[in-house]
């Protein structure tokens, strides 16, 4: 199996492949990791961080909607090659809240962000080099290109944050999409109106901050962990 890192367009379906999109999302996220371990803690490595989150957390959450759906239909052993990109994606959701809940200056907060960018460089191997490739080759090119639009319809409009008590998998993560996506997205836009405007700041971070609590509700609801294995489970 080649490595979808090492094949051009054409190789991977054209424009519209998923497999050409995740490389995409795959070079964009390396470019930020390395800006990311130039910045030393404070207000620049969270406004990385935030790019890293708004850029992870919905491809993810398309990936394993979509994508990985598909993997375990179409492979043998597809049910244990997601799981472990699952557990991944589980262990980026849990570094990252605990990043939240550090500070900028918080104890231990530099190897919080070290194994972040560990963990992230690790799930792109595993994809670039195992998944993705296994997908290649057992789907035809127009199915990887109606993999692709579907991918990134729901890239689109999926949470731009961490939500680790959600399922990993059908039907939990889909049931939990439309309230934490619409929740998410409003944050986004409080935390960019307080960042605009001073004088608005303290309004917008109080709303944004009641909105996180809801979220934390929504998680907590027995429906939003149907579907997911034992292993990507957090209480």
């Amino acid at each position: 199996m080649t490595s979808i890192a090492d094949q051009n367009t054409a190789e991977l379906g054209g424009p519209l492949s998923i497999l050409t999109r995740q490389k995409r999302d795959h070079v964009r996220l390396d470019e930020l990791l390395r800006e990311l371990e130039a910045t030393p803690a404070g207000t620049r490595q969270d406004d990385v961080l935030q790019r890293i989150a708004r850029l992870v957390f919905p491809h993810a959450f398309a990936e394993e909607s979509v994508v990985w759906p598909q993997l375990r239909r179409v492979l043998p052993d597809g049910p244990a090659l997601t799981l472990q990109v699952e557990q991944e994606h589980q262990e980026v959701n849990e570094l990252w809240t605990s990043l939240e809940r550090s500070g900028p200056d918080g104890e231990g907060r530099t190897r919080l962000v070290e194994r972040l960018i560990e963990v992230l460089r690790e799930d792109v191997r595993d994809e670039e080099d195992e998944l993705l490739p296994r997908l290649q080759q057992a789907v035809s090119v127009g199915r990887l290109r109606g993999l692709g639009v579907a991918w990134e319809a729901v890239r689109r409009t999926a949470p731009t944050r961490p939500h680790p008590v959600v399922s990993r998998r059908p039907p939990g993560n889909a049931v939990a999409a439309l309230p934490l996506t619409a929740i998410d997205r409003s944050r986004d836009v409080l935390e960019a109106v307080a960042r605009r405007s001073p004088r608005l700041q303290e309004r917008a971070s109080s709303v944004s901050r009641a909105l996180a609590g809801v979220a934390g509700d929504v998680e907590q609801l027995g429906v939003m962990r149907r579907g997911e294995d034992p292993s990507t489970a957090r209480s």
